[in-house]
């Protein structure tokens, strides 16, 4: 077995690989700090999604906004985001010192996106300092390109379902965009992960409380298929762009592997929904239309 010393990927990502019967990708431009082209990536940025663990070990995905600059890098190893999360956030609990977290940076119109996973530092009610463990790019395939502009809303309930409901299908089906944070527990390159997943309106299937999500090529990093290798764990947000309401969902993977391409499926066991709580407003370029069986970075 290759010494996992030698290797940005832990083993459940190799394993994905494998599976995959894909070459592994290099590991050179997954590195233990941020490139100065990333500190001002991050710092450019007035939005941001993220990614922690709950005490209960839970994955909890969300987006933090503010203007450019409230993320920033005092050295190349910490990154400072100038936020917390509101109450009804599934976040709350998860931001404490030593927990693990993910940032994934994403500039919708011109489509590049930028991570750094590690741990939390320090945090207080007016920020959160993380030491980064791991920074690096992915490609732009499948991201929607979007402008965005601050507007106010004042943010409404936070409902707790059961199971989903109508207004929750509607929105996840006809999703373009969604994010899904995951965690590996072990190995030296394991920890919290937060990716954009992107597709055709309809790419998302519900059957019940299961969401069955397809895979398309891209980096060939298996990020997030090698997390559910090692923990079975999800968290899903989806975005309505229109009314500013988050969706927060978490539940069980489950990954499939077929020559017609591979997806993975998800049992939902909790759903969140907070009403307008995005002070953003959207405009959106064109629709994806295309897409090849694979990997979705």
């Amino acid at each position: 077995m290759m010494d996992e010393a030698a290797t940005a990927f832990h083993e459940g990502e190799r394993r994905a690989q494998a599976l995959a019967d894909v070459a592994a990708p290099s590991s050179a431009f997954i590195r233990p700090y941020m490139t100065e082209q990333h500190r001002t990536f991050f710092a450019s940025l007035p939005y941001v999604v993220l990614g922690a663990l709950s005490p209960d070990g839970w994955p909890a995905a969300t987006i933090a906004t503010g203007l450019p600059g409230f993320l920033s890098s005092p050295d190349d190893t910490v990154l400072r985001l100038a936020w917390y999360p509101m109450v009804g956030d599934p976040a709350v609990e998860a931001i404490a010192p030593g927990r693990p977290f993910a940032v994934l940076g994403i500039e919708f119109p011109t489509r590049r996106r930028n991570r750094a996973n590690g741990v939390i530092l320090s945090s207080d009610a007016d920020s959160i300092q993380v030491c980064v463990r791991q920074s690096f790019g992915n490609c732009p395939k499948y991201i929607r390109i979007r402008e965005s502009r601050p507007v106010h809303r004042i943010p409404g309930n936070v409902e707790r379902l059961v199971t989903l409901d109508e207004e929750a299908r509607d929105l996840i089906t006809s999703a373009t965009t969604f994010f899904v944070a995951s965690y590996a527990p072990s190995g030296a390159h394991g920890g919290m992960d937060v990716s954009h997943r992107g597709g055709p309106a309809g790419s998302v299937h519900v059957e019940g409380d299961v969401l069955t999500v397809p895979d398309y090529s891209g980096n060939r990093y298996f990020n997030t298929f090698g997390n559910f290798l090692e923990n079975p764990r999800a968290g899903l947000l989806f975005i309505n762009f229109k009314n500013g309401d988050l969706l927060h969902l978490t539940g069980e993977a489950t990954v499939s592997w077929s020559n017609g391409g591979r997806s993975f499926d998800v049992r939902i066991r909790e759903v969140i929904r907070r009403r307008a709580a995005l002070p953003l407003d959207w405009t959106e370029g064109p629709e994806i239309t295309a897409v090849s069986p694979g990997l979705n970075a």
